[in-house]
């Protein structure tokens, strides 16, 4: 929870600068075993994604960022109301330096989703894409924490 709120702080000017907005929805603390460093750095990408190719039919981006418990699992999710990825081009936007033919006029090198799909496999979580009906759900999944004890 903590993660998610600071890293969202960091980028709600950013959606408010450009008319849009950030929202972040965390029931409080949900413990995983994660680097703080690599998983705000994840989530950081997840965001910098949508708020540059995640842009709404208005023109302004409108991103929400929620995290909870579900089936013991922790799920943190990135939605947007932009365009989405195509399924058949999900699998390949997590390679290293791939870019879609629609990101081509925006600043970026194609690593952004492949550093974030690390992060997932050196946590042992998943790296998971939706449609949001317009746009694109993206949810990290990683395992709960066990207990203290």
């Amino acid at each position: 929870g903590a993660v998610i709120a600071d890293v969202a702080e960091l980028y709600a000017p950013i959606a408010e600068e450009n008319g849009g907005r950030l929202t972040v929805t965390v029931p409080g603390e949900i413990p995983v075993m994660a680097d703080r460093q690599l998983l705000s750095q994840a989530v950081g990408n997840l965001i910098d994604n949508a708020l540059k190719y995640g842009i709404a039919e208005d023109g302004h981006p409108a991103i929400a960022v929620t995290a909870a418990a579900v089936d013991g699992r922790a799920v943190i999710t990135v939605a947007d109301e932009g365009p989405g990825i195509a399924e058949a081009d999900r699998a390949r936007v997590t390679e290293r330096f791939v870019r879609l033919d629609s990101s081509r006029s925006k600043p970026g090198n194609g690593l952004g989703l492949s550093l974030v799909a690390g992060v997932m496999k050196l946590h042992g979580g998943q790296l998971e894409f939706a449609d949001n009906r317009p746009g694109l759900v993206v949810r990290l999944v990683l395992p709960l924490a066990p207990p203290p004890g």
